[in-house]
């Protein structure tokens, strides 16, 4: 077929319904918005040259995520997996010890719900969308092998057949099959906690969200406590050094950041699906700076109580996170 402008428009019209979707699929394999972003381009360029080649054999849908994932599978093999700070090690007992930032390791990122969002006329679609792109989620998928990681994604996520799964990944039923099981003991093993997560139309949850952000602006630190589940995990890229517990949680933060009232702001957001906050930090010359972008996990545990489970934050001193989110570079002091 002939790259006509005829064909190009034609190209576009029937593939551009699926790029959020490929791009929600791409953040899962990889775990970075940014390159998530790339190979979805190298998917659709791909596409385009082959698409006089198309014979309908299979769904256009399902076409783009083949060239997707081999997309995928590339990108992983040259770059390696992102991991989360409570992936690498056991967590660390001394909140008030100076941590060291490790800048060079490729740190998982956030993703903005803005950019891979459901469709907000499927409320099960919505549900299904936010549980596969949870933080802890995708940060569970880097531990798995590359061809185990599309099996799981495929089968569970986006609910293919064995027979589809192992004609892309050229093996057998069988050996897709066992690649499934495996990939599913070891996600279990990783993979996010049981804690109910509470909705966030929940009306508790945002009485809970006001009085965190609250609670930081303030500089009322030691309330935090309160609010933190028991065994609360705090983790904080580029910085390798997790915690776990509140009373740990809240002297990491006095001891590492010690804010005073209104040296803080928080502005509401959302990222994978779950409540996030964007925190600016008052510079010397009295404007608020990028400082973290934290997203929240809350949970009701078997009391009823609602609590923040986990908290990753992801620091940002050069805005580039926050640009990524639609997030101002500064805000007036």
């Amino acid at each position: 077929m002939a790259n006509s402008a005829v064909d190009e428009q034609d190209f576009q019209r029937v593939t551009d319904p699926y790029r959020r979707e490929l791009l929600a699929h791409c953040y899962r394999m990889l775990g970075s918005i940014h390159d998530a972003e790339d190979l979805v381009q190298e998917t659709y360029l791909r596409a385009w040259r082959s698409y006089g080649n198309f014979e309908g054999r299979s769904s256009l849908r399902t076409w783009l995520y083949r060239i997707a994932t081999n997309v995928c599978l590339t990108a992983i093999d040259q770059r390696g997996n992102r991991p989360m700070p409570s992936g690498l090690g056991a967590p660390s007992d001394e909140p008030e010890r100076p941590v060291v930032a490790s800048p060079e390791v490729p740190w998982l990122e956030p993703v903005p719900d803005a950019v891979i969002g459901a469709d907000a006329a499927d409320p099960a679609t919505i549900v299904a969308s936010r549980e596969s792109t949870r933080l802890a989620f995708v940060a569970a998928l880097q531990h798995l092998p590359p061809n185990q990681r599309v099996v799981l994604i495929l089968r569970d996520v986006l609910k293919w057949k064995a027979a589809e799964v192992a004609e892309l990944l050229e093996i057998s039923v069988a050996s897709a099959n066992s690649a499934l099981q495996r990939a599913r003991a070891q996600l279990k093993e990783v993979g996010p906690s049981e804690d109910e997560l509470v909705e966030p139309t929940d009306p508790d949850q945002r009485r809970l969200l006001d009085r965190y952000a609250s609670l930081f602006e303030n500089a009322d630190i030691k309330g935090l406590v309160e609010l933190f589940k028991e065994d609360a995990v705090w983790e904080m890229p580029p910085f390798p050094q997790w915690f776990r517990g509140a009373e740990p949680i809240v002297r990491l933060i006095i001891a590492q950041c010690g804010p005073e009232p209104g040296e803080l702001r928080m502005v509401p957001t959302g990222a994978n699906g779950q409540p996030a906050f964007a925190m600016y930090r008052r510079g010397d010359d009295g404007v608020y700076h990028p400082f973290q972008l934290q997203v929240l996990d809350v949970v009701r545990g078997e009391d009823g109580r609602e609590s923040v489970g986990h908290v990753s934050a992801f620091f940002d001193f050069e805005g580039d996170l926050f640009a990524t989110f639609g997030l101002p570079r500064t805000l007036p002091a």
